[in-house]
């Protein structure tokens, strides 16, 4: 398997808040209930709590049995970056430039510049509206946001993060991710994650731990290789791929260990019944035809809740969500109203939508190399895909995808002309340009339904709801990318830069100012032994500071590149 750092930095998290910056932040923690955020990476809904037995995940099976599981979670892609674009900020990523995965990478293949999304002036990360109502937002370790967070967005962003460090009573967010699932790790050589050398602090003093290396008969001890498993028609039932499905599964098994030990520090911390916990998936399955399409299967992850005093325990919520509608509940969770911008409906708390979703949408662009425009809208039954290149084939080359032996396994038959109709359908070298599915009869989309008069009025519906949501969110489809970016930079030739942010000290009082539009402005402050801490402060108000306190400042609006830094000491009057 290709080196995959596992996450193990939970185990050893203890560190101390900085007093200093608590003397002059004026924002007041309220008690308020913390937010755990458990998230695996390209998983479908492959364990227990969600009818699937092949193997056992004790942990989420215990976090199931205790809370209330959700099986109609969509991403709004079904690839990373452009998920947690929408997690981030409660914005459809094909209305903000986020959609194209990455929006930094594959510049030679694409010949396209380097670029970040751009969403509107007034939006902000969830963990920074979340810090400004006093919580300590951690984030463990994985980014990918599609833009460069601003220094305002986590108290702590690294792989040592962790709620232990916040200070005493405050409430905290706190996002564990998980990679185990993740698509490369079905990648040969299998079975040998390099663990990496550990550096943390207690106190004042160093450690160093080291805990080795996994082989793979110690991931055999999870699910035997014999074990029936049950292949997708779309995949050949074949020796390579019953080996990936058995990757997936040892996969699937190690993460709910990995979990489970993040569960026990909550319990041993006495946080448990003061948390809700959230266990979701960034998108569907790592395996070909599900990744990176907007079918059924690259889109639905399972998502457990968990409540405090286990609230509507082993209870199932058929509703459908979308990952816009994140950042909004988790607001309206702790009492705040979503703002307007956001493109998501809150689904619990306070500012509940008083009605329910009727409908999830989707979206695919570029993958890496290969360029796609593929919009997706879907009820409780039908769904309802928009190809606005019907010449292309649904099979593009991707690269990366290649390194999966079930891809290569696909490849081969398809060339030596091996695969059945069903295994074919995804190499027809053209599109039609409209199709419905009906998902309960036939979940893994194979059927098309658009020119069957008797569905003519669902087709329609969807196609109706289709235009009215790229209208709600201004989105091209199809719209070349190069423009695009231009769009982005207000018709600039480069990235915009955030204005360098201004200070002005009078009567004890700090008051700064960025003239950025939307700019988010970050501060710290040096402390009584002459040194600045590592965490940033976000800025509200005007800061109480007493004579001689030095500060650095730092503005940064989303898409745009960051200020420069400029300190300022309250001895000197601007």
């Amino acid at each position: 398997m290709k080196k995959i750092t596992v996450l193990l930095a939970y185990f050893v998290l203890i560190s101390c808040q900085n007093k200093a910056i608590t003397k002059i932040n004026t924002t007041t923690a309220k008690k308020q209930p913390n937010i755990l955020w458990l998230v695996t990476e390209d998983m479908g809904a492959y364990i227990p709590p969600f009818g699937d037995n092949t193997v056992k995940t004790p942990n989420l099976t215990k976090l199931a049995n205790e809370g209330v599981i959700y099986p109609n979670l969509y991403s709004t892609s079904g690839v990373c970056a452009p998920s947690r674009a929408a997690i981030a900020t409660g914005m459809y990523p094909s209305s903000i430039g986020a959609n194209h995965m990455r929006t930094k990478s594959n510049t030679k293949q694409t010949g396209l510049k380097p670029y970040e999304a751009v969403p509107p002036a007034p939006v902000k990360m969830i963990s920074e509206l979340l810090r400004k109502e006093g919580y300590y937002c951690t984030n463990n370790y994985k980014e990918d946001y599609q833009f460069r967070a601003p220094v305002t967005a986590w108290d702590e962003s690294s792989k040592y993060a962790h709620w232990r460090n916040k200070k005493e009573d405050q409430p905290f967010f706190a996002v564990f991710n998980f990679t185990e699932t993740h698509e490369s790790g079905l990648f040969e050589p299998y079975g040998h994650r390099h663990i990496e050398t550990r550096h943390y602090r207690i106190g004042d003093r160093s450690y160093k731990w080291k805990p080795g290396r996994m082989n793979e008969a110690e991931t055999n001890k999870y699910i035997p290789k014999n074990t029936p498993f049950k292949i997708p028609p779309y995949l050949p039932d074949t020796k390579v791929v019953r080996n990936d499905m058995w990757k997936l599964y040892n996969n699937i098994a190690e993460m709910d260990k990995q979990l489970g030990t993040v569960l026990k520090q909550l319990e041993d911390d006495g946080e448990l019944e003061n948390t809700i916990i959230f266990f979701y998936g960034d998108h569907g399955g790592p395996l070909p035809r599900q990744k990176r399409l907007i079918y059924d299967s690259g889109l639905n992850t399972p998502m457990i809740i968990r409540f405090p005093k286990k609230k509507n325990q082993g209870s199932k919520n058929d509703e459908l969500i979308s990952f816009v509608d994140f950042a909004p509940t988790l607001l309206s969770l702790i009492g705040v109203k979503p703002p307007e911008y956001m493109q998501g409906k809150a689904f619990l708390g306070a500012y509940k939508s008083k009605n329910k979703r009727q409908y999830i949408h989707a979206a695919a662009d570029r993958f890496d190399e290969v360029t796609d425009a593929i919009r997706a809208v879907r009820d409780k039954q039908f769904k309802y895909i928009k190809n606005y290149r019907p010449e292309q084939g649904y099979y593009l080359p991707l690269a990366y995808r290649e390194k999966i032996p079930t891809m290569q396994e696909l490849l081969k038959l398809r060339d030596s002309k091996q695969l059945n109709t069903i295994q074919q359908q995804w190499f027809r070298n053209y599109k039609p340009e409209e199709e419905l599915f009906d998902c309960n009869k036939d979940p893994h989309e194979l059927v098309n339904l658009a020119k069957d008069p008797k569905y003519k009025n669902k087709l329609d519906e969807l196609r109706l709801e289709m235009d009215a949501w790229l209208s709600r969110i201004n989105d091209t489809p199809n719209f070349p990318e190069a423009q695009l970016i231009t769009k982005l930079w207000g018709g600039l030739d480069k990235q915009p830069n955030t204005a360098t942010p201004t200070a002005n000290f009078n009567n004890n009082m700090l008051t700064i100012n960025c003239e950025t539009e939307g700019a988010s402005i970050g501060y710290m402050v040096k402390n009584e032994n002459g040194k600045f801490p590592k965490t940033w402060q976000v800025y509200q108000k005007a800061i109480n500071a007493p004579q001689g306190t030095a500060f650095k400042i730092k503005a940064h609006r989303i898409g745009y590149k960051a200020s420069k830094v400029i300190t300022v000491n309250t001895t000197n009057k601007n």
